[in-house]
């Protein structure tokens, strides 16, 4: 549903991405540096319970995701590699995320969290489970010559969710709003992979009219 906006984004990232372009700075630079930068804000923030300032930094760091792919167009350096490396980058940096939030959770006093820690515990290795699952199954089928695009929950759709909530619940004090995305994202995400299996189903099983 959100890469609808992922033009817009882009549009207003390239200046900046131009910039790093002429200072010599390569696109997969830029991918690795936001990854490690996703992945220190949030297991260094989020398991404090920082969540505003982990999101902040979470946030300034995702943005190398449109930044890389961008400057890689503009410098007609595309590749196969390139697109591998974002793509798994993109994963370590959304596992990262979640288990930021289970080691919260792990550390968390059973008084403060409704139906307790270990319940959303289980809820955010839920959201990382499924929403890697979710991207294997895109992988797995265009690796067969198929497409799986699509589904509630794509990976936009649950990253900006999780970081629009959390950093809320961080500003305002608000267990509840991580708590129900929580939620929403395992259920969405378990829909969504579902929902991939059967559009790879119907690409693969010919109907009977067909055979």
């Amino acid at each position: 549903m959100l890469e609808r906006f992922r033009q817009f984004w882009t549009n207003l990232w390239a200046p900046v991405a131009d910039l790093l372009l002429r200072l010599g700075v390569k696109p997969d630079h830029v991918t690795i540096v936001g990854t490690i930068g996703v992945v220190a804000g949030a297991l260094w923030f989020f398991p404090r319970g920082q969540f505003f300032v982990g999101v902040l930094v979470i946030t300034a760091f995702v943005f190398s995701d449109l930044i890389d792919g961008y400057m890689a167009r503009q410098s007609g350096t595309s590749s196969s590699w390139g697109a591998f490396l974002d793509s798994t980058l993109d994963r370590v940096g959304d596992a990262a995320i979640f288990g930021g939030l289970v080691l919260y959770y792990a550390g968390t006093d059973p008084e403060t969290t409704l139906g307790g820690p270990w319940l959303y515990l289980c809820l955010s290795l839920a959201c990382l489970f499924l929403g890697n699952l979710t991207s294997y199954a895109r992988a797995r089928a265009e690796s067969l010559g198929m497409q799986a695009k699509g589904g509630i929950a794509e990976r936009a759709d649950r990253l900006v969710a999780i970081l629009v909530m959390t950093g809320l619940n961080g500003l305002f004090g608000l267990p509840v709003l991580t708590e129900i995305t929580l939620w929403a994202l395992a259920i969405a995400s378990l829909v969504t992979v579902v929902q991939r299996m059967l559009i790879v189903h119907r690409q693969a099983v010919p109907r009977p009219s067909e055979q």
